[in-house]
């Protein structure tokens, strides 16, 4: 038995998610790019490159893990390079997109000979969360003055658009698609152009999602201005495939009925922290309820209260389900709490370990 903290990757669960995504590629034309922001875990790069396009990063060690652990397409985006970068960002990517013009400027004689694309903020996004929201007022994220992006459109080739954050509408991804045809539909249609990114945060995977009418309005797009679209799922790819194992370390009663585990929030899971929000479990059912708290200091570190059919006892599992996203991507060793390690429950049913973190991970992380 592993012993725990560690995630689990199911990959028949996300082999679900790949079907689903070659599904809209063959009936959009759409091409579809891993968003490694979100997931990162290369392990299970083998199944998922068999079903898509390629890799978008935001930062030059995404971009070079993309193009030597996934192959196919390897798009390039930062929101800001350094001089240090360029070179390598070239060299390891086919696409390079500029966050700014003033990017795209600085940088215009070095990366003259590469495929270029310009950031758009469409002024409109689907996030419910300002420090998530990439058009929330003063954001840095891309260019919006259109008369600004016609001065230097023949500088590039294409545009990345990201305004989706967890957008499980199709409806309200439609009425913002349109808005974007009519704020970019000058540039967007400008012969220079071939390819448009839509970005992620559209929640496709998802459980009643109209894959039909999905496809249809990416495929009416891409025919209207003549240009190859491209996606860029990262929660969507992975949704559902993976779970936080975790062992009941100590209970104990303090008004409510409490249950320390082996992990943290704050270390394996900040997203929870970050939005607030609650961890998922299930069965979530029974007539004992506990919180479910972190071993590390913080007094927020709670993954949430859940009800079990039995009382909960030193030396139990539970298990986090949902777990794939934002999660291995930004781990860390907050309070040297022992890193969780990484299994894979291969198609066969097998599970491998294929990664440990230890003592001198924690070591060599600081100095």
């Amino acid at each position: 038995m592993i012993k725990t903290p560690y995630y689990l990757v199911d990959k028949a669960a996300l082999l679900r998610n790949m079907e689903k995504i070659a599904y809209v590629r063959k009936h959009s034309g759409a091409k579809a790019l891993l968003a490694l922001k979100c997931f990162a875990t290369w392990s299970v790069f083998d199944l998922m490159s068999q079903y898509m396009d390629g890799t978008t990063s935001s930062s030059l060690n995404e971009v070079k893990l993309g193009k030597l652990k996934f192959g196919g397409e390897t798009h390039a985006y930062s929101v800001a390079y350094g001089d240090d970068e360029m070179s390598e960002v070239l060299a390891h990517s086919d696409k390079v997109i500029f966050n700014s013009i003033g990017q795209l400027t600085r940088f215009s004689e070095q990366s003259a000979q590469h495929v270029r694309g310009l950031r758009l903020n469409p002024g409109v996004s689907s996030s419910a969360f300002l420090i998530a929201d990439p058009s929330r007022p003063f954001s840095r994220l891309g260019e919006w003055d259109v008369s600004k992006i016609a001065d230097v459109i023949d500088k590039i080739s294409g545009f990345m658009i990201h305004n989706n954050c967890e957008n499980n509408d199709f409806s309200l991804f439609d009425q913002m698609l349109k808005e974007i045809e009519t704020k970019f539909g000058s540039v967007l249609s400008h012969p220079n152009i071939n390819w448009v990114s839509l970005g992620g945060g559209i929640h496709f995977t998802g459980q009643d999602y109209p894959l039909d009418l999905f496809c249809a309005r990416l495929k009416a797009f891409s025919e209207r201005y003549g240009v190859q679209l491209y996606l860029e799922p990262g929660e969507a790819a992975i949704t559902m495939s993976t779970s936080l194992e975790v062992t009941v370390l100590d209970t104990l009663s303090n008004g409510k009925q409490l249950a320390i585990v082996d992990s943290s929030i704050e270390a394996h899971m900040l997203d929870l922290l970050i939005y607030r929000e609650t961890a998922k479990m299930e069965p979530n059912t029974g007539e004992h309820e506990y919180m479910v708290c972190g071993k590390s200091c913080l007094a927020g570190d709670i993954f949430g209260e859940f009800r079990f059919k039995q009382p909960l006892a030193v030396g139990d599992r539970l298990s986090f389900i949902d777990a794939a996203g934002y999660t291995m991507v930004k781990k860390n060793w907050f309070n040297g709490v022992n890193m969780p390690a990484i299994a894979i429950r291969q198609l066969d049913g097998s599970i491998e370990l294929v990664k440990e973190f230890g003592f001198d991970d924690f070591v060599n992380s600081l100095s």
